[in-house]
């Protein structure tokens, strides 16, 4: 089985690719981080919004294992993309329509539901195109196009919404969500490796991949998927805070929101340009340290002030960590789960688990929102980051294995007198 050569990779596809995740940046979460805000500013509580984002984030979490074992499955990869992003389309577009209970209980239930497969089918396409070994490297400009798609957009927004209001919105998500058609059509499915795709790169022989018990029976994965549990549990609140918190000062939430989320998007974009050469440098193990150490200073910072100026730093260092936590989470769980066959199910199985945590923060942060203000919430989901640093501490290297090169050239130094 071809492990590093990708015979019929063509220029095109890669070109697609990176076309691909710049306008997923809309495409795939809908109104994204413009939700909060422009219901904020509609008398929709704190409390209320926390319980909006729960019942998403625990509908996506039950969904996404489901798809990521789809995603192994299928050799329609490419079609497990385009129809979340129209139904996704679609769903945003009725809740700023009519911003009602209906609307967007269930537009953001189906959000999530649907939503939930383009994670996993995005990584798994990544993967049959390039390979294991260029895999790392891939992630990284996959993440690069994405953040620098969400800049653009949330300038576009911007723009958009001071010169013609909602149907600029409107447009932009329309346009957004043929381009990311277009671009998954223009990849080459005879460029996909299927088997790769699912993590089959060093296949032993055996007959076909192995079981289900792989996810469960995995120390490492299991780990993995503890520490991201505990990190999204403090990190995912904090931005959607930020923006209603301002949104509501300022009376303007598509334009706060698109300052806001776009300072976190340009470190991002800079994080993403890094992370290849952290990764060589100082090992995948250093990069997960740095994004969960980000964490505590975010929510100390943010917890200090109510200065509208705090979201540059704040935003600043959720780039940091989130932005390298996006990137090292896939590596991770491909070098765990390499020759099992069950690289996206796996990948997804993390994911739902981080979405438990994610999910309930959103319930506990309307709440001591409501108890205390911002402020407290902000202080007690930073301060959440101390555990998940000790979690990654005792397990990092199962966690972060080194790559197959790096491990051969450690073993060939030890071995050297």
């Amino acid at each position: 089985m071809q492990t590093n050569a990708r015979e019929g990779l063509t220029t095109r596809s890669l070109v697609a690719l990176a076309i691909l995740n710049f306008f997923l940046a809309d495409a795939r979460d809908g109104l994204g981080p413009f939700l909060d805000g422009f219901l904020a500013t509609r008398g929709w509580s704190p409390m209320t919004l926390g319980i909006v984002a729960t019942l998403g984030g625990v509908l996506g979490m039950v969904a996404t294992p489901l798809f990521g074992a789809w995603v192994d499955a299928s050799k329609r990869k490419r079609t497990l993309i385009v129809i979340p992003v129209v139904l996704v389309t679609a769903a945003a577009l009725w809740t700023l329509a009519s911003p009602g209970n209906a609307s967007v209980f269930g537009g953001q239930s189906a959000t999530a539901i649907v939503g939930a497969v383009i994670g996993p089918a995005l990584m798994g396409l990544t993967l049959g195109l390039v390979g294991q070994r260029r895999f790392s490297r891939q992630v990284s400009r996959n993440e690069f196009w994405n953040h620098l798609g969400n800049v653009v957009s949330l300038v576009a927004i911007y723009l958009a919404t001071s010169l013609f209001g909602m149907a600029g919105i409107v447009w932009m998500m329309v346009f957004s969500a043929a381009a990311a058609i277009a671009a998954v059509i223009a990849i080459d499915p005879h460029a996909i490796d299927n088997d790769v795709a699912r993590g089959l790169a060093h296949d032993d022989g055996a007959p076909g991949p192995s079981g289900y018990s792989v996810l469960v029976g995995s120390k490492g994965l299991v780990l993995l998927a503890l520490v991201l549990m505990i990190f999204h549990f403090g990190n995912a609140p904090i931005s959607r805070l930020i923006a209603q918190d301002f949104s509501i000062q300022l009376g303007t939430p598509f334009r706060t929101t698109a300052i806001t989320t776009g300072v976190s998007q340009l470190s991002m974009i800079v994080m993403a340009l890094a992370a290849p050469f952290l990764i060589r440098r100082f090992g995948l193990a250093t990069v997960f340290m740095i994004a969960l150490l980000a964490l505590p200073i975010r929510g100390a910072i943010a917890g200090s002030t109510g200065a509208f100026a705090v979201i540059f730093p704040v935003q600043i260092l959720d780039g940091i960590g989130a932005g390298l936590i996006g990137i090292a989470t896939p590596i991770a769980a491909e070098r765990i789960l390499s020759g099992t066959g069950r690289f996206n199910v796996g990948l997804a199985a993390v994911m739902t688990v981080q979405g438990i945590g994610a999910s309930l923060s959103n319930v506990v942060a309307g709440w001591l929102t409501n108890l205390g203000g911002y402020g407290l919430a902000y202080w007690v989901h930073g301060g959440v980051a101390a555990l998940a640093v000790a979690a990654f501490l005792v397990g990092q290297k199962s966690i972060a294995p080194p790559a197959e090169n790096e491990a051969a050239r450690d073993a060939e130094a030890l071995a050297t007198p």
